[in-house]
C-alpha cells in the first residue's frame, strides 16, 4: 500500500483510514508507473514525466542568467546547517580545543542565518552550551550524538533529506559544499561594518576546526591567514569571500577536468557569470579569461542574491506548497535583521548598544536563562 501525505504527519507511525480529515491518504491508482505518476501530478498541479531527469535543477544550467533560482536555496542553507551539525556530533569533532571555534560560528549563525527556525534553534544550543561545556570531563560526552544530538538546530522539519538549488546530475556532485558556501555567503552580506572581521574570523576557525575534507581545510585556512589587515567594512569580507570562492572553483576546475570528477550539467565557472551579472564585468580577455571586475558591482549584485532575492519567491505568500516544504510557514524562512526573538528589554538594550553579534548573542542567551519557565520553539 502507498500512503500520500504531509512528511510530518508520517513522524508519528500511525494511520487510522476510518479517521475524518486524515491528512495521509491511501493512493488508489498506483498499479503502474505513469498511472502513479498520473495520481501524483493531479495532486500537486505538476506535469511531471517518466522521462525527466533531474526536474528540479537541469533548467539551471540553460537559464543561468534567471536570478530567481537562488531562492530555493534557502531550503538548502537550512540542509547545510544541519548537515554540518551532524557531521561535527557524528565525527566526534567537539574539543577543548574546538569549542570556542564552534561557539562564535553558532553565535554568527543566531543572529545573522537567513532562516528563522535556525536562529532559533541555534539559540536553543546557546543557551545551554556553556553549562553543557562546563567541564572537561563533559567534552567528551558531547562530543557523541546523545546530548547535544537532542537538539534540532533548524527545527523538527528538518533534515528533508534533499537538495533543491543544490542538487546536482549525480549524487557525489554539489549537494553539502553548495548549500554550505550560500551559507557562508548569506552571512556574509547580513553582517553590519563592526562586526565583519569577527564575522570573518568565525567563519575561518569553523572550517579549520570542521570541515572534514584536509586539503579543503587547508586551502582555505591559507587564504584566510592571507589577510593582514583586519576587516573594518563589511564590503571588504563580502568580496573577500567572494574571491576565495572564485579561487576555490578554479583550482577545482582544473582538477575536475583531469580527474573527470565534475558535473557535466552543472560545472564549476567563475562568479558571477556575465549573464546573471554584466554589470560586474568590465572586461574580458579572451586569451587567459583574465577578467577585471567592477568590484562595486559585484558587492551589490552580493548583496541582492544572497541577501533579499535568497527569499523573495515566497515573501508574499502565506504558506509554501506541502510539496515544496511540508507546509512551512513563510515567516520561517523571514530575512534575518540583525536581531533575534528576545525580551523587549534585552531587545532596547541591543538597540541603544549596537552590539557586535558575539556581545548580542551573549547578552540573549542570559535573558533567556533567566526567563521562567523557558519557552519551547519545538
Amino acid at each position: 500500500m502507498l500512503l500520500w501525505g504531509p512528511p510530518s504527519k508520517f513522524v508519528s507511525g500511525s494511520w487510522d483510514p476510518k479517521q475524518e480529515n486524515n491528512e495521509i491518504r491511501s493512493i488508489d491508482d498506483g498499479r503502474t508507473a505513469d498511472r502513479l505518476l498520473n495520481w501524483i501530478n493531479k495532486q500537486m498541479g505538476s506535469s511531471y514525466g517518466l522521462d525527466d531527469e533531474k526536474y528540479e535543477n537541469e533548467h539551471l544550467n540553460t537559464n543561468i542568467s534567471d536570478p530567481g533560482q537562488i531562492a530555493r536555496a534557502v531550503y538548502d542553507v537550512e540542509e547545510a546547517t544541519f548537515t554540518s551539525f551532524d557531521i561535527i556530533l557524528g565525527q566526534k569533532m567537539i574539543k577543548l580545543e574546538t569549542r570556542a571555534s564552534l561557539t562564535k560560528f553558532l553565535q554568527l549563525l543566531v543572529v545573522h542565518h537567513p532562516s528563522r527556525r535556525c536562529r532559533k534553534g541555534t539559540a536553543e544550543i546557546l543557551v545551554d552550551f556553556d553549562d553543557l561545556l562546563a567541564n572537561k570531563k563533559e567534552v567528551a560526552g558531547l562530543s557523541q550524538k546523545g546530548v547535544l544530538g537532542n537538539y534540532q538546530i533548524c527545527g523538527k522539519e528538518i533534515p528533508r533529506g534533499y537538495w533543491m538549488f543544490c542538487r546536482g546530475s549525480k549524487n557525489e556532485t554539489r549537494g553539502f559544499s553548495c548549500g554550505l558556501w550560500v551559507l557562508l555567503h548569506s552571512l556574509s552580506v547580513r553582517v553590519d561594518d563592526g562586526e565583519s572581521h569577527m564575522a570573518f574570523t568565525a567563519v575561518c576557525d569553523f572550517i579549520h576546526s570542521f570541515f572534514i575534507c584536509e586539503e579543503c581545510r587547508q586551502h582555505f585556512y591559507d587564504m584566510c591567514s592571507s589577510v593582514s589587515t583586519p576587516f573594518k567594512k563589511s564590503r571588504e569580507f563580502v568580496l573577500w569571500l567572494w574571491n576565495a570562492h572564485n579561487k576555490v572553483n578554479e583550482r577545482l576546475m582544473k582538477e575536475e577536468a583531469s580527474l573527470g570528477t565534475g558535473d557535466p550539467k552543472f560545472p564549476k565557472v567563475i562568479w558571477p557569470p556575465k549573464q546573471l551579472c554584466p554589470s560586474c564585468y568590465r572586461s574580458q580577455n579572451s586569451k587567459d579569461n583574465h577578467i577585471d571586475w567592477d568590484h562595486d558591482e559585484v558587492f551589490k549584485f552580493l548583496n541582492n542574491y544572497y541577501g533579499k532575492m535568497l527569499i523573495s519567491l515566497y515573501k508574499d505568500k502565506e504558506h509554501l506548497r506541502d510539496g515544496q516544504t511540508g507546509g512551512v510557514v513563510v515567516e520561517d524562512l523571514a530575512v534575518s535583521t540583525n536581531a533575534v526573538v528576545v525580551p523587549v528589554g534585552a531587545a532596547l538594550a541591543i538597540a541603544v548598544a549596537s552590539c557586535a553579534f558575539g556581545a548580542l548573542a551573549c547578552y540573549w542567551r542570559q535573558q533567556q536563562k533567566s526567563r521562567k519557565p523557558r519557552r519551547s520553539w519545538n
